[in-house]
């Protein structure tokens, strides 16, 4: 992403790149997670769904920014208790979002994560998914085939959290 208007440490101006790796390291530990549960096809909707999710987690836990590989291990047992079931997820998304919107319109600084961020996130809200409707099955949903039984339009943060959060789990 091209960012004008900013200095550079030699004070000359503008035009530098600037690459979203916290972004790109938040979406690899997500990839990485899902595609070793191997819940999905890596080309699924679903696993898009869930890789945006964890992406989101990963990135918006951390707030230090100092995500290394060496902390993932030690955040695992955070992003579970953020994706888990009776948590507010969605609540926590949009708070932490505007709240690293406003931080960076306070220090001026580039927002190249933060765009691929929303990115995401508005992916993750106004897509939906066909999903089971597994409220509407009596038990759950359980004995009962992928194909079979009533469906509904789901947004996909909703399938991808859970997936997210399984996949977590199974590491």
């Amino acid at each position: 992403m091209l960012h004008r208007g900013q200095q550079n440490t030699e004070g000359t101006g503008g035009g530098e790149l600037v690459v979203p790796m916290a972004w790109f390291y938040a979406e690899y530990i997500a990839d990485e997670l899902l595609r070793s549960g191997d819940l999905m096809p890596p080309t699924s909707f679903e696993f898009r769904a869930g890789r945006d999710a964890l992406a989101l987690t990963v990135f918006l836990a951390d707030t230090e920014k100092e995500l290394s590989g060496i902390q993932v291990v030690s955040q695992l047992e955070n992003w579970l208790s953020l994706t888990a079931y009776d948590q507010p997820w969605q609540d926590w998304v949009c708070e932490r979002m505007a709240a690293l919107t406003a931080e960076a319109v306070a220090t001026g600084e580039p927002a190249a994560d933060l765009e691929l961020a929303a990115a995401a996130w508005r992916w993750l809200e106004e897509t939906e998914l066909l999903a089971p409707d597994l409220n509407a099955v009596p038990g759950g949903g359980a004995g009962i085939g992928e194909d079979e039984g009533p469906k509904v339009w789901t947004p996909a943060w909703q399938l991808g959290l859970p997936l997210g959060h399984l996949a977590i789990h199974l590491f």
